[in-house]
């Protein structure tokens, strides 16, 4: 890189938002976020963080990639390692041994092919966002690995998520600080995250239905019993709790292992049927 062009990175990043922005992108990696998410988490309006957004992406810090409806923006790794570079070449007059060689600690640079790997948008539904969509959401957020974004919402939403499922969580290691029950809407308007998967857990049986967001995400229903509804002693309600928990950790289990890559919409639908179905699926996804 030119002089000119490291004055630029360092020009962009001397703005306050911007240096939250990009700590923020970084610290999601290769997979990046949507712009809406990036305003939601920082506070902004979608306009100022379209601006901030642009700003570092005309000094090559960021790159933006078009998913479905949504803007996917992460950072460009090479453009800062570049910078980091251009500031410790010279380090010390040339003697690394009298700066321990700053540069070569830093691990290799990824490919440029690799650096974009926008994730997958998946938001569960329940009636009352309290169990079961809850613990869907905390599930996948802790096996994603960066490949999906976990979201929950509830046709009719409780006051606050289910304590007894709350506890569960807690006690496995899920992180519970941001769990909390919100109404389907949220994810409606124009602003909100697009949703790539649509989960529904509500039992048709027993008279539960979930809203219907027409054909735009890859739906699928995985009816399961609501906790809320159950009235036997502490130790069945645990023993319940307990068979939700260890049923949507299968069924994500093997949702996350599906080759998305070689699967067309369709055939991943059925694929989604079929761990709602409680159908045997082997690795790749076959029968």
């Amino acid at each position: 890189m030119q002089t000119s062009e490291i004055a630029l990175v360092f020009t962009a990043l001397s703005q306050e938002v911007r240096l939250d922005l990009l700590r923020l992108l970084i610290a999601k990696g290769a997979t990046g976020l949507p712009a809406g998410d990036i305003a939601l988490r920082l506070g902004l309006s979608p306009s100022s963080a379209s601006f901030h957004l642009a700003a570092l992406e005309r000094a090559g810090l960021t790159q933006s990639t078009r998913q479905g409806r949504q803007i996917i923006h992460a950072v460009r790794f090479v453009t800062l390692r570049t910078a980091f570079a251009f500031l410790t070449e010279a380090c010390c007059d040339g003697r690394p041994d009298l700066c321990g060689d700053i540069a070569r600690l830093l691990p290799p640079l990824p490919s440029e092919d690799s650096a974009m790997t926008p994730a997958f948008n998946v938001l569960f539904l329940c009636t009352h966002n309290a169990a079961r969509s809850i613990m869907a959401e905390a599930i996948l957020d802790s096996i994603a690995n960066g490949r999906f974004h976990a979201y929950s919402a509830g046709s009719e939403p409780g006051v606050s998520p289910n304590p007894e499922v709350v506890a569960k969580l807690a006690n496995l290691g899920h992180d519970t600080a941001a769990l909390r029950s919100k109404s389907w809407q949220e994810f409606a308007g124009p602003n909100a995250p697009r949703m790539d998967f649509i989960i529904t857990l509500c039992d048709a049986l027993d008279g539960q239905f979930c809203p219907d967001f027409g054909p735009v995400p890859v739906t699928a229903a995985w009816p399961l019993p609501d906790p809320a509804k159950f009235a036997g002693s502490a130790v069945e309600r645990a023993a319940l709790i307990n068979e939700l928990y260890a049923s949507l950790r299968r069924r994500l289990e093997i949702f996350t292992a599906l080759p998305f890559a070689s699967l067309d919409r369709l055939a991943i639908g059925a694929r989604l049927d079929e761990i709602g179905g409680g159908i045997p699926i082997l690795a790749g996804g076959r029968r």
